[in-house]
């Protein structure tokens, strides 16, 4: 894949996968765009970034994800990776945080499909990048609002597949596992095959630049995610979710 001049809005890129992401893209000669609420860890990351271009967006505001795309002129690619978690079991729900988990990761991203894909597809041409997880794959416990909105959102991806493959747009899937974020820093418990950003970004870069529609990393960690669709409920919850 030639990312020469290649202009991508990075969607939730202030830190993290997304700001590891830019720069890699960026390095390989893309014009990047990020885009996250904050403006001033905004500003931050695009000073770390060669050339970047940063444009404040609330995913979670229709007026604002509209607003933004409609000032960035024609895109050849979107990369969506826009997300907040907290850890909650059902005993603990607390329902400010479970919407928000569901209406910034799983709704924002058909908010900003809506804002960019339409003009993608009447050109025929365009790309298309969603960052599922590996808690999407099945329920798990404490995840209430995280694993089902990103259950959307892997969802959401295939349908857009199923729809634009063989068209000018190609839509791709990723579905990374544990990275250290201020995000999982949330989390109690111990966290297999942690990855750092960087080693993340690489791995997504791999995926956009080789094509196919969707990855799971790290691959290893992985066969149990994939695995677990295959076992029956009761085999399925006594390993993941044992009784308290």
């Amino acid at each position: 894949m030639n990312w020469q001049g290649k202009r991508y809005w990075l969607v939730g890129a202030s830190e993290g996968l997304g700001l590891a992401l830019a720069q890699q893209m960026a390095a390989k000669g893309a014009q990047v765009i990020l885009s996250a609420r904050d403006p001033l860890r905004l500003e931050q990351a695009a000073a770390r970034v060669p050339g970047a271009t940063a444009v404040v967006v609330d995913v979670a505001d229709r007026v604002s994800v509209e607003q933004a795309a409609a000032g960035l002129g024609a895109l050849d690619g979107m990369v969506f990776l826009a997300g907040v978690y907290w850890p909650m079991p059902a005993q603990a729900l607390d329902p400010d945080r479970l919407e928000s988990m569901c209406d910034i990761n799983f709704t924002g991203c058909a908010r900003v499909l809506g804002a960019v894909l339409p003009a993608m597809i009447v050109r025929g041409t365009g790309h298309v990048v969603i960052t599922g997880s590996l808690s999407g794959f099945r329920g798990l416990p404490g995840a209430m609002g995280y694993a089902a909105s990103k259950a959307g959102v892997m969802a959401l991806a295939e349908s857009l597949y199923a729809d634009l493959r063989g068209t000018g747009v190609r839509v791709q899937l990723a579905n990374p596992g544990f990275i250290a974020t201020r995000l999982t820093a949330k989390n109690d418990f111990q966290m297999p095959f942690l990855m750092q950003p960087e080693q993340a970004a690489a791995a997504m870069m791999s995926h956009m630049e080789k094509g196919g529609f969707k990855t799971s990393f790290p691959i290893v960690f992985s066969w149990l995610f994939r695995l677990s669709q295959f076992l029956p409920d009761w085999a399925y919850y006594r390993l993941f979710a044992p009784r308290p």
